[in-house]
């Protein structure tokens, strides 16, 4: 008995065409509309959260910069690359961003989704969105660690 690898995936690097995108676009937002608002709200707030704190970063990193140890340049170049992490926290973690989520209208416009359900869903989501966001802050804030 000899046990067979799986052939190995290919890699194509064909356009995708407008209308691919489109229906890919309905697709997502019809899985969207249809994921439970409990677990739509949880992944919201930490959407909120993760793009908080590449705010947070960047922020930081953005202040480095004013005594003139590093040019100007670099320190925009710095921020912009690391407030980048909260985006790549939220796509990795699967998180809600109301961004994103803007996308059910595709669904909408074909039918496919409700009006509320789309309302619904921007609701929730945006809610979720600033309710991680504020929480971060606030965290922040109140933290003790103060420069100066």
């Amino acid at each position: 008995m000899t046990d067979k690898a799986p052939p190995p995936q290919t890699i194509s690097f064909d356009t995708i065409l407008p209308s691919a995108m489109a229906l890919r676009a309905e697709a997502g937002g019809i899985a969207r509309a249809a994921t439970d608002p409990l677990a739509v709200f949880v992944l919201s707030v930490l959407a909120g959260a993760f793009i908080s704190f590449g705010a947070v970063f960047a922020t930081t990193v953005g202040a480095a910069g004013p005594d003139g140890s590093l040019p100007y340049g670099v320190v925009r170049l710095l921020t912009g690359i690391v407030f980048c992490t909260g985006l790549i926290l939220v796509i990795v973690g699967g998180a809600e961003l109301f961004t994103g989520n803007n996308m059910l209208v595709m669904a909408w416009a074909s039918g496919k989704v409700t009006t509320r359900a789309v309302l619904s869903n921007w609701v929730i989501v945006f809610t979720g969105n600033f309710i991680g966001a504020i929480a971060t802050a606030a965290l922040v804030f109140a933290s003790t660690a103060r420069s100066g």
